[in-house]
């Protein structure tokens, strides 16, 4: 069983969600999709082996009418 998203990855594991393990929260993000900040945003959660998706992030230019 991989111990990350990087492990699982590396492995061929392409549908990997981590376990229920301890981890901090992963905070929703409201940049937009395709961004350079959503995609730093993407990449820090990758290294530190979180899921990507949360499921209040920004998906559209129109959920910026929320905040």
């Amino acid at each position: 069983m991989p111990r990350s998203v990087l492990d699982a990855i590396r492995q061929g594991i392409w549908n990997f969600e981590p376990g229920d393990q301890e981890k901090p929260e992963t905070p929703p993000t409201t940049a937009l999709p395709g961004s350079r900040e959503k995609l730093d945003i993407l990449a820090d959660r990758l290294r530190q082996g979180l899921p990507l998706w949360h499921p209040s992030d920004r998906l559209s230019f129109d959920d910026a009418a929320d905040e």
